[in-house]
């Protein structure tokens, strides 16, 4: 499935923006940059936790503590969460979102982190004015994977799902909007097998610039 959708959500984290940067900030508070994708894994793993259980925290407050449980202090631990503000795209990315504007795609981020670190980020690349909205989970209470996440960016954006792509790096993402009746495009920007277990994705490219190229 390669038609063009009327409107592409995008995942943020590791789809569009690069949290490679962060292995610093936590060498600069004892850490291994190591512990990075262990981290990041948790705050997803207990912000799913609580999804399924009806409940809800925001990403910086599971993230902050995750981090404490790693035996940081405060004062570390807002060092570490206040580098996501200053994390970057991916390269592929300006290119990629201009050419999907280009082809009259309708263009939004929905974020398991924060719609307003989104904007600031894109707002810096100089790539704000070509999303309509930045979103995240904080409006349904219920973090991506769950069907009540994608139905709410549908909603926003005021299309039906099968008129609407999420494009994201995490599998478990594409997975869960293809449940929720939407087109699923994985960037596979790390050579990662998809794994047999989830529905395989609708497209699959190495970076936005060949998914947009796609949909052209």
């Amino acid at each position: 499935m390669n038609a063009r959708p009327h409107v592409v959500i995008f995942d943020v984290n590791e789809t569009l923006i690069d949290m490679e940067p962060l292995r610093a900030r936590f060498e600069d508070v004892g850490l291994s940059g190591e512990q990075l994708p262990t981290w990041f894994a948790s705050v997803l793993r207990d912000g799913f936790a609580l999804t399924v259980s009806g409940g809800f925290a925001e990403f910086a407050r599971i993230g902050a503590d995750v981090l404490k449980g790693m035996r940081l202090q405060d004062k570390a631990v807002d060092h570490v969460l206040s580098g996501l503000a200053g994390l970057r795209v991916h390269p592929d990315v300006p290119d990629g979102m201009r050419s999907l504007r280009e082809a009259g795609i309708r263009l939004f981020t929905m974020t398991n982190g924060s719609a307003a670190t989104t904007a600031g980020i894109l707002r810096r690349e100089g790539l704000l004015d070509l999303v309509e909205a930045t979103l995240d989970v904080s409006g349904p209470r219920a973090w991506k994977p769950a069907r009540a996440a994608y139905e709410y960016a549908v909603g926003l954006a005021g299309v039906v799902p099968a008129q609407a792509a999420l494009v994201a790096v995490h599998p478990w993402d594409v997975h869960g909007a293809q449940r929720a009746g939407l087109s699923g495009a994985y960037l596979d920007r790390r050579g990662v097998p998809y794994p047999d277990t989830m529905s395989a994705p609708h497209l699959t490219a190495p970076d936005l610039r060949a998914l947009a190229a796609l949909w052209r």
